[in-house]
Parts: structure tokens; sequence; C-alpha cells
């Protein structure tokens, strides 16, 4: 089936080109920007996400939500991570963690698809991590810079390759999930036929 990533994330979309490519999925990109609900569930803003885009475009949509949970801060700041990366940066969020000893904290991404003929589905990865002391690497993009994930090497996200963030990162693990599910369809029939 033939679908349409939404985003308007240059980084998050150079991910999802480099784990697409290697399953030969049929797809567009749309760089729309989507409604975004203030809600704390990542799920819930992926549904009215996935939703606005298909009313737009009247064709299967795939849009992602993601966020940096931190254990001590609550989870903070969690499915507002993209605003607070914008409004105080890397270094903002470091001075929050001044001080704190306990720096666990995972990254969370929620894939939400929906086309007339599957309905809406969810996809959800997670990975675990903790919060560096200063900012590290220029890869990558929002606060990859300061998280270390568990099952690396010491590495922060952002002083990684691409392909090497996608076998281990959350993204990865939720588009892994996708593509599991769309590749094991039967072809549907679409609206506009094999050739849009």
């Amino acid at each position: 089936m033939r679908f349409t990533v939404v985003t308007t994330n240059k980084g998050k979309l150079e991910e999802f080109e480099q784990i697409f490519k290697q399953y030969n999925l049929r797809y567009r990109v749309e760089l729309l920007k989507t409604k975004e609900i203030q809600s704390s569930d990542l799920r819930e803003i992926a549904k009215e996400s996935v939703l606005y885009a298909y009313n737009i475009l009247r064709e299967p949509v795939l849009v992602e939500d993601a966020g940096l949970f931190i254990d001590s801060l609550n989870g903070f700041p969690g499915p507002y991570s993209s605003y607070v990366y914008k409004t105080i940066g890397v270094g903002g969020l470091l001075k929050l963690m001044n001080n704190i000893e306990e720096r666990s904290a995972s990254f969370k991404s929620v894939i939400g698809f929906y086309s007339p003929y599957t309905g809406i589905k969810f996809f959800a990865g997670e990975v675990r991590g903790s919060i560096s002391y200063e900012s590290r690497g220029v890869s990558g993009f929002g606060f990859d810079p300061i998280f270390i994930p568990d099952e690396g090497d010491g590495r922060t996200f952002a002083e990684m390759e691409v392909h090497e963030k996608n076998k281990i990162s959350h993204r990865g693990r939720s588009s892994k999930k996708f593509i599991e599910w769309i590749t094991s369809l039967e072809a549907l029939p679409t609206p506009y036929g094999d050739d849009r």
C-alpha cells in the first residue's frame, strides 16, 4: 500500500527514509504542519495529527510524535519536547538537570497510520538511557546531543551516524513494528490505483 509520510521535521524524515528504503516501501513525503493538541499522551497527539492530515490529503497517511521523558523531572519534557527544545533548548534542559544525580530517561515514539481500509493503527517504540552532563555530537536533532542510550557504547545519539541510531532508537523501533504490519497486508485496492 502506498502511503504519505507527513512531517516538517527534516531530521525525522532522514531517519524514516533510511529505514524505509531497506524494505522498498512505496511512499511519498508531504511537508505539512499538522494540528497538535495539548496532551500528555503521545498516542492521543498522533491520533489527532493523523486524522487532521488525512482530512486534508485524503490518502493513507503516517505521522509520528515523539518525546524525551526524564525520570527525575516526572517525565518532563515528554510530549512537549519540541516546544521545550524551541524555547529553552538543550542548554536550558541541562540547566534544569543541574545538581541532579538521577539522570535516567527514555525517548518514546508513537507512529499513527490511517487509511479508510485499515482504520487508525498505532506503533510504539521506546529506548531507555540517561541524560549526559554536557552536549555532545552534531548529528541528529532535538535533544539527541544529551541522550545516551543504555544499549549503546556511551555515545549520545548526536555522536552516532543515522544508521547507528536507527538500530536502537525509539523511532527505529516504532518504524520496524509499522513495517512488519504494512508488509504483512495483502494488496489492498486504493481509490487512485498504484500510479499516484
